[in-house]
C-alpha cells in the first residue's frame, strides 16, 4: 500500500449524492507502521471536502488504524486482512469534539487489485445503523 493513490469516488449523505476526488498517501514510518493521509475534493468545483491523518500499525495478524479527522472525530479501528487483498476495519473507539457531528461507528474496506485500490466507508451517527457513505476507485500514482 506504500505510495500515493488518486482517483474518483461517489458518496451519499442522507438523500444527497455527490462525486468527489480522493488522494491517499501511505508512507513507511519505520517500525511496523505506515503514516496515512487522506484528502478529498468536490468533483464539480475542486473545493476541499474532508481530510484525515494518522497511522496504520501492524498488531499481530491485524492492523490498528489511529486516525484524526478534520471534522472533529478521533477514530481507532481494528482491521484484519480477508484473504490476501482486502483489509476490513471497524471502529473500536470514537471520540468527537464538542462541535462535531456525533459519529458512533465507522467501517472501512480497502481492496488492492494490482495498481488499483478500491475503498469503501460506512458510517453511523447518533447511534444509528452503519450506512454506506463513500466508495472510491484509486490508482497508484507514486
Amino acid at each position: 500500500m506504500v505510495g500515493r493513490w488518486r482517483g474518483d469516488g461517489r458518496g451519499r449523505w442522507a438523500e444527497a449524492r455527490f462525486d468527489y476526488l480522493e488522494e491517499l498517501d501511505f508512507v513507511h514510518a519505520g517500525k511496523p507502521q505506515l503514516m496515512y493521509q487522506q484528502r478529498t475534493r468536490a468533483g464539480d468545483d475542486g473545493r476541499p471536502l474532508h481530510a484525515e491523518r494518522g497511522f496504520w500499525r501492524v498488531a499481530g495478524e491485524g492492523v490498528e488504524l489511529v486516525i484524526a479527522q478534520g471534522i472533529g472525530v478521533a477514530e481507532i479501528s481494528l482491521a484484519r486482512w480477508n484473504g490476501d487483498h482486502t483489509l476490513a476495519a471497524s471502529s473500536s473507539s470514537l471520540q468527537v469534539t464538542p462541535s462535531a457531528k456525533r459519529v458512533t461507528g465507522v467501517a472501512r474496506t480497502y481492496e488492492i487489485r494490482g495498481d488499483v485500490l478500491l475503498c469503501t466507508l460506512a458510517m453511523s451517527t447518533d447511534g444509528g445503523e452503519l450506512l454506506a457513505h463513500l466508495e472510491a476507485r484509486l490508482e497508484r500514482v507514486g
